[in-house]
Order: C-alpha cells, then sequence, then structure tokens
C-alpha cells in the first residue's frame, strides 16, 4: 500500500487516478479547489482537500495532514494544470502569471513542502505536454500553457539531479491528446484517441513501477497530435 498525493484530482485525468489508485487498496490525498467530484465517490481510501495550489498557505493545508497523519509520501503526481487559450498579442502579464502560478510555481511549492516526506525510492511524477517539448509541434494560443509545460520539465530534470543521493526520483510524462475538458478548452472541436481513464491507466502503472527503470526523464506518451 502507498500513499498517494495527487493534484487537480476534480475532473479529468486527475479524478480517474484518484479512484484507480484508491480501488486498488492505496492510500490517496486528492487536492483540488473543487473536491465536490470526489465526495460523490465517498471512498475510504481518498482523502479529500480543498487547495488552490498557486496559493502558499493553502499547501500547508497538504503538509500538515501529511505531518499529523501519514508521515511520508511514496508517490506525488502534479497533475494540476492551467489553461489560457488566446491569441498572443492578447495575453497580459497577469495571463503568464496565473498559468505560472498552476503549471510552474505551483509544482515547486507543493514539491518543495514534501520533500521532507519524500523517501528513498519515493516517486515524483509531474504531468506535462507534448506542446513543451523542444521541436515538438506547436499551436496558436498556447504560449503561456505551453512554455509553462516546458518550464517544469526542466524544474524536473534538476530535481532529479539534486536529490539523487537521497533516492528521490523525478519524472515527467509529457501527455499527448487525452479526452479531457481541457483538451476542449484548447481545442474545441477535436476528439482524442485517448479517454482520462485509458491515460488515467497507463500513469498509474508508471507512477508505480517508472521510478526502477527512469531518473530525471522527458517520456513523450502520445500517439496522434495534437
Amino acid at each position: 500500500m502507498k500513499n498517494v498525493v495527487i493534484t487537480g484530482t476534480s475532473r479529468g485525468i486527475g479524478f480517474e487516478l484518484a479512484k484507480k489508485f484508491a480501488n486498488k487498496g492505496h492510500q490517496v490525498l486528492a487536492i483540488s479547489r473543487n473536491t465536490k467530484p470526489l465526495e460523490t465517490i465517498n471512498h475510504k481510501n481518498i482523502t479529500l482537500l480543498s487547495v488552490d495550489i498557486s496559493s502558499s498557505s493553502d499547501i500547508e493545508k497538504v503538509t500538515s495532514f501529511i505531518k499529523n497523519n501519514w508521515k511520508k509520501v511514496d508517490i506525488l503526481i502534479n497533475n494540476a494544470g492551467k489553461l489560457i487559450n488566446k491569441p498572443f498579442t492578447d495575453l497580459t502579464s497577469n495571463d503568464f502569471l496565473e498559468v505560472y502560478k498552476v503549471n510552474v510555481f505551483g509544482v515547486a511549492e507543493i514539491t518543495k513542502n514534501l520533500i521532507p516526506y519524500l523517501k528513498k525510492m519515493s516517486h515524483v511524477v509531474t504531468i506535462s505536454s507534448m506542446g513543451g517539448i523542444q521541436g515538438s509541434l506547436k499551436f496558436p494560443g498556447l504560449a503561456a500553457y505551453s512554455s509553462a509545460k516546458g518550464a517544469v520539465i526542466t524544474l524536473s530534470e534538476l530535481l532529479a539531479e539534486e536529490y539523487k543521493e537521497q533516492q528521490i526520483t523525478f519524472n515527467v510524462l509529457a501527455l499527448g491528446a487525452v479526452q479531457t475538458e481541457m483538451l476542449e478548452e484548447a481545442f474545441p472541436d477535436y476528439k482524442a484517441p485517448l479517454s482520462a481513464e485509458e491515460m488515467a491507466n497507463y500513469i498509474f502503472d508508471f507512477s508505480l513501477t517508472g521510478n526502477k527503470f527512469y531518473n530525471g526523464r522527458v517520456l513523450q506518451v502520445s500517439s496522434t497530435t495534437p
């Protein structure tokens, strides 16, 4: 049984991941601003925390729970994301900041706060996007989102190096098209070949076993473009 922290669990992949881990007997701390979708599941293995990961004071709720209840974290899945779809010249500095506060700063802050509870063979999996991969096909309107997803890839590579002596593993999954609400925001008329549940199954397996094979790596999980 693993102690698993997942961000962005109110919908899509994060929602499916929380259910998958809980149904397999793992303890899940499900973090999102909106806890209502998982409240309806009412699973005994899921603890819900209403947290805005762009808020340092909110993230303290996560630290406090782990300190007082779990003492250690086996898997952290940085899944929460924010997307703003606008032409580049319409994007404001605040738009960029809002996206980076969730996709980069929030990832950094929650990971930093959990470092004391990550032990040997703990696995931090950060969900990025093919849009953040250098040389990949890029799409108009996603300047803030895709650049943030590129930044978090580099962050993860750096953390893998910084914490290799402690044997904490950091990897990134750069996802292609998955049929989620966020995809619909970016590409309203596009139908992805994979469902959120199918991708969650892949991430579930990778989170449990990928750290045996990879550290500081970015895996491109994409069968199609976008």
